[in-house]
């Protein structure tokens, strides 16, 4: 049904070895505009104003995530037997196109764009694009399965566990490849382990009882990296000022739009209503740094302060939250600086629970264990490590962020150092 590629096409990664394409319907994917794209996308948002080699882009994590795949539908006995040359080929692709629709600065777009990358992902999959053609060319049904599997809705869920679940191949490859560029060593688990134990029970994906301790491994891991790597209050700093520059942003426009006249880059983001992947084609990072730097010097002192901190690495500091009446506090000091607090003072929560199980609607998407007597049960119940976290309450934290100059004496500075 599908053509071969002429020969094996092999790329070298440094996670998984070689990535190898044989299919010419992914190798036509690869070199289509909007996947090649991803390269001009950070994989960590912010996270490479903490780690400076946590430079590496969407596009090789779209790959690896792919690779991982490839290896699942081949390697796994009850995957390869079970599935069809079309269903290999369509989860195969929902792994490599599964981040199509990410705006610059990862996640941070989400708080700037009125879709979120989800939508643009089904909406590049399945509307006027090169890569939709390419599908439509290989299959007429290919597009719209593709979709159906990124966003957990194909009829087949064994497809659907491959790309979204609590062990899936995406969370496998960015949890490897992130520890790797980080130089972190949290996210480091035994993926080779977890594949050779991978089992399908009644269309479950499971792990035998034998590779419980990789599974284990693999939960911390993802807990680590949520807290040291993901969550990082630098992190999360730079790109809350990046919302902020979009916040200032949008307030001129709806005033003075023609004052913006040289960053048409933004404007799509900038109005009401919503961006088309076209719009979203033409904003990648290369495009929104160099919109930053035409708005150093822009007439706004507002846009001129926030693009320099953005550009040269002045984040606000920022501190655990106890209590509101120190937001309130420090909102009337960032003012009585001279700073505008609604662009000069946010806050932000994060919270993530070492492993819990699904509810009842997504509980096929749970991390099931194939015991020794050929039941297959729930990780918890399996794991006493797991078990003895799961009933502890969700890990929160509640920053506020400002700039240093808010500061009191030194006396005064508890908080936490920002390198």
């Amino acid at each position: 049904m599908f053509h071969k590629t002429a020969e094996v096409k092999v790329l070298r990664d440094p996670i998984h070895g070689y990535i190898h394409v044989e299919d010419q319907v992914i190798w036509d994917c690869i070199n289509a505009k909007e996947m090649q794209r991803l390269r001009r996308i950070h994989q960590l948002g912010g996270d490479f104003q903490i780690y400076h080699t946590a430079e590496h882009s969407r596009f090789s994590h779209s790959l690896g995530v792919y690779e991982i795949v490839r290896r699942m539908v081949h390697e796994i006995l009850e995957l390869s037997q079970q599935l069809s040359d079309y269903e290999k080929i369509a989860v195969m692709l929902a792994g490599l196109l599964h981040d199509i629709g990410h705006g610059p600065f990862s996640h941070a777009f989400e708080a700037i764009s009125q879709r979120k990358h989800e939508e643009f992902t089904r909406m590049i999959i399945t509307e006027d694009s090169e890569i939709h053609t390419i599908l439509q060319r290989a299959h007429p049904h290919l597009s719209s399965d593709v979709a159906n599997i990124i966003s957990g809705t194909h009829q087949n869920d064994l497809l659907n566990q491959i790309i979204s679940g609590q062990l899936d191949a995406d969370r496998m490859d960015y949890l490897l490849r992130d520890a790797y560029f980080t130089g972190t060593s949290y996210g480091h688990f035994d993926l080779e382990r977890i594949i050779r134990t991978m089992r399908i029970v009644d269309q479950k994906l499971t792990v035998k009882e034998s590779g419980i301790h990789s599974v284990e491994d693999y939960i911390m891991a993802r807990y680590h990296m949520y807290w040291q790597v993901y969550l990082h209050p630098v992190a999360r700093s730079y790109e809350g000022l990046i919302a902020m520059l979009f916040r200032r942003m949008r307030d001129i426009y709806r005033i003075h739009p023609e004052t913006l006249s040289e960053v048409r880059m933004f404007h799509p983001f900038l109005m009401d209503q919503e961006a088309s992947i076209h719009d979203l084609f033409y904003l990648d990072e290369a495009a929104a740094y160099y919109g930053f730097s035409l708005l150093r010097n822009h007439e706004d002192t507002i846009l001129r302060d926030l693009t320099h901190r953005i550009l040269d690495r002045e984040l606000f500091e920022y501190r655990s939250l106890t209590c509101a009446e120190e937001v309130e506090n420090l909102r009337k000091r960032v003012s009585a600086l001279g700073f505008d607090d609604n662009y000069y003072l946010f806050t932000d929560k994060a919270a993530e629970r070492l492993y819990s199980p699904y509810s009842r609607k997504d509980s096929g998407h749970n991390i099931w264990i194939l015991c020794e007597d050929h039941h297959v049960r729930e990780l918890s119940e399996v794991s006493d490590m797991v078990h003895a976290v799961c009933g502890s309450p969700t890990k929160e934290e509640h920053k506020v962020f400002f700039p240093k100059e808010a500061m009191m004496n030194e006396e005064e500075k508890h908080y936490e150092v920002i390198m």
